[in-house]
């Protein structure tokens, strides 16, 4: 780990000199070589991560697009100037780059994450060191062969691989500048304290209980596609998994359709045809889930959908839960107050409007919520009374693309600037503030030139 740490540092000393140009060249080259190779990447993550190959594959598109926005450098780095603030005098700020940065990534999505942080922050002038999650490098390592293919020169990315241990040391290693990490809600809280007492920007996204609202008036077969795919898709490892549907008033009457859909889900391994949702991640994943399920059982939810017990024949020791559904939860139980990470789908019911909104803004949870209706005065009042990072409107999981910037907020988040986008810029670089003084009246005429200028 420390000569992780020293080859970045070296790398730095003229990786942060080179030209955005330069970078933006080597950055186009990357992006190409990932769009070449996509499928390979996939492949590699459903074999170790367990998701779908269609699935797996979507992983490494928004992860793509990610590297694409990076290619903007040239406008996204642009500073500010004031000419003439006072007489002869002129302001103007540069982005440079911070030094070393860090990157912790979760298992549920070990390409669109990574990328969401090594390639803004190379793309800044940074060098980086990554930490894949140890139950699956394989896509990430993949990735740093197609940047020594790009052209990325040797040291300005190094990865390191464990647990508590490489954590740690990221926190408290003074030449580590930044660290952005994505997972669960205990290593989230323990790295944004460790690594801020340490001197370090921190962006954290941790744990969600994201809610779905149906409006008795929403788009019924588009609503529940939506509904059922955004609940149990991945097999529910999603941080923006629509994990809590409220049914207001009348639409309640749709729980029979919505439990018909979820039935005729597929449940295989990842690599299978047609296998809709894979197995989760660990033994230890799956004994979880099924801890919770039978926690909303006991605490007097109805099981409208038991996906316990399933076997998938050809893998009868996978980590295997099917679609389940808990019905008629209340705030206080706790298969609601925790984020289960697995296909169960938590459903509540509400007389108004209001009264869902009052349930989602009590919750501590901000990463994202969707209302689905058909009406614009309704979808307006949500947008602007729900006390949540990311809305959809009819949009089941309200992931912004890479121009604009992950904000999830309350307990799903901890620091100050968001992941990607404009606010990824903003956590990947620090600002220099100039004031000059050239006077007028100093002013010398100097040979003229008549080549033609050239930027390199």
């Amino acid at each position: 780990m420390e000569a992780a740490v020293d080859s970045a540092k070296e790398a730095f000393k003229t990786w942060s000199k080179s030209t955005v140009l330069s970078r933006q060249q080597i950055m186009f080259r990357y992006q190409q070589l990932i769009k070449r190779d996509l499928k390979k990447i996939a492949a590699e993550i459903t074999k170790e991560q367990g998701k779908t190959l269609p699935d797996a594959e979507g992983d490494v598109m928004r992860g793509l697009q990610v590297v694409e926005h990076a290619c903007s450098i040239t406008s996204l780095k642009l500073g500010e100037t004031l000419f003439n603030v006072a007489k002869d005098m002129d302001t103007m700020t540069f982005r440079l780059p911070l030094g070393i940065t860090a990157g912790i990534t979760p298992f549920n999505f070990p390409a669109m994450i990574p990328l969401w942080m090594f390639p803004m922050s190379l793309i800044c002038g940074n060098t980086t060191i990554m930490k894949p999650s140890e139950r699956d490098p394989g896509a990430c390592m993949m990735l740093m062969e197609l940047a020594k293919e790009a052209g990325f020169p040797n040291g300005t990315i190094n990865v390191i691989h464990g647990a508590h241990d490489a954590v740690n040391f990221i926190c408290d290693n003074p030449d580590i500048k930044a660290i952005s990490f994505v997972g669960s809600d205990g290593a989230g809280q323990y790295i944004y304290e460790r690594g801020a007492k340490s001197g370090k920007r921190v962006q954290s996204n941790m744990g969600a209980k994201n809610h779905g609202v149906i409006m008795p008036d929403a788009n019924k077969e588009a609503t529940l596609n939506a509904l059922v795919g955004a609940a149990f898709g991945a097999a529910g490892q999603r941080c923006m998994a629509l994990s809590t549907v409220v049914w207001v008033g009348e639409a309640r009457k749709w729980i029979p359709d919505m439990i018909e859909r979820s039935k005729k889900l597929k449940v295989n391994a990842g690599h299978e045809p047609g296998a809709d949702l894979g197995p989760l991640i660990s033994p230890a994943a799956k004994q979880r889930v099924l801890e919770l399920i039978q926690s909303g059982v006991d605490e007097g939810a109805q099981l409208l959908i038991d996906g316990r017990g399933i076997k998938v024949p050809g893998y009868e020791k996978g980590n295997f839960v099917g679609p389940t559904i808990l019905h008629g939860v209340k705030p206080n139980m706790t298969c609601y107050k925790e984020e289960i990470f697995g296909p169960v789908l938590v459903s509540m019911e509400a007389d108004t409007l209001d009264e869902a909104i009052e349930i989602i803004n009590s919750n501590p949870y901000g990463n994202g919520t969707s209302i689905f209706t058909m009406n614009g005065a309704t979808a307006r009042k949500f947008i602007d009374v729900i006390d949540v990072g990311q809305v959809g409107i009819n949009v089941p999981i309200p992931v912004p693309l890479p121009m604009f910037s992950f904000t999830g907020t309350r307990a799903s988040f901890r620091g100050d600037t968001h992941f990607y986008g404009k606010q990824g810029i903003n956590f990947y670089t620090q600002l220099k503030t100039v004031t000059q003084l050239w006077r007028h009246q100093d002013a010398t005429d100097t040979q003229a030139t008549t080549s033609f200028p050239v930027q390199d």
